[in-house]
């Protein structure tokens, strides 16, 4: 009672000193732009908060050189700077953990402030996978017109152009971001490789080496593309039959997966004497980590059953 009486007295108190720097009385001051002839308006209190956020987790992800994070971001499609980011998700954290330590005690607010970034992390991790399934399906229609571009007498960069304005996302963004890297004296190959990197797509490597080598040697190579392009359709056929024969096994495994911690909600709610013995011994911790530990050991089975590759 005494912990949760302290939080919400200092929640109170955050809240006030808030307020009053933000809506509290000022000293009377002319502004920059009336002062100087042409300069910029100066920011709000709370504009110029931010501005300052954001420039000390700009320097701190510069000196921590996370190119790994910015990488994933790219690649999950994100286009919101990783400071502002970085300073979203510490907000996150210290709400999570506000709220947490005012509904439970500071164990609560830990856990939650922890689960933040985890969330944050899985989260980019589902639209990475999202945008490269998404990639690999366009790629056998991108082929198909950049092979129809080749044929009507266009150039490589000039059908690379074409596809990147008739196709949909992701495909357009990433082959705009080529064609834009050529422009500025990028190798095309080096593009083009990296952006089969970025997606994760080894179709589009393959695409990547029959362009390079058609380069080097010569030859048709909108009949290349076509034959890549066919290869490419029939595995992307037998992909989805797979997808789809294996949908009842996911559903299966989520199922599975989902079921002890509704039986424990439903314990909670229902009768929770049952479950308090336990948190009451050694051995019901013990108990507790051994379902965990065979829970997780579950989890990897049916995720190795289910995900098939080939």
């Amino acid at each position: 009672m005494i912990q949760l009486q302290l939080g919400l007295g200092a929640l109170v108190l955050g809240l006030g000193v808030a307020v009053y720097l933000l809506l509290g009385p000022r000293p009377a001051r002319l502004p920059l732009d009336r002062r100087r002839l042409g300069a910029a308006p100066s920011p709000g209190l709370l504009a110029g908060a931010a501005a300052l956020t954001t420039e000390a987790a700009a320097k701190a992800l510069q000196r921590r050189r996370a190119g790994a994070g910015v990488a994933a971001l790219e690649r999950a499609g994100i286009k919101s700077r990783p400071q502002d980011l970085l300073v979203l998700l510490v907000v996150g954290m210290v709400v999570a953990g506000a709220v947490g330590a005012v509904l439970a005690g500071p164990l609560l607010g830990l856990v939650l402030a922890a689960l933040v970034p985890v969330g944050a992390r899985v989260r980019v991790g589902m639209l990475i996978g999202k945008r490269q399934a998404a990639f690999a399906d366009q790629l056998d229609d991108s082929l198909q017109l950049m092979a129809s571009s080749l044929r009507a007498g266009h150039s490589l960069p000039q059908a690379l152009a074409s596809v990147a304005r008739e196709s949909e996302q992701p495909t357009s963004e990433e082959l705009a971001r080529v064609i834009n890297e050529t422009r500025v004296g990028r190798e095309l190959g080096e593009a083009l490789a990296e952006t089969a990197a970025r997606m994760g797509s080894e179709d589009f490597d393959w695409v990547t080496q029959a362009i390079a080598i058609n380069r080097e040697v010569g030859g048709n190579l909108a009949e290349v593309l076509d034959g890549v392009g066919r290869t490419i359709r029939e595995r992307n056929q037998i992909r989805r039959q797979v997808k789809a024969l294996s949908a009842e096994g996911k559903l299966s495994a989520i199922v599975l997966m989902a079921l002890p911690f509704g039986i424990v909600a439903f314990l909670l709610v229902a009768n929770p004497a049952y479950l308090a013995k336990f948190t009451q011994s050694l051995l019901g911790y013990g108990l507790m980590g051994l379902a965990v530990v065979l829970l997780v050991v579950g989890g990897v089975w049916l995720s190795k059953t289910v995900k098939i590759k080939f």
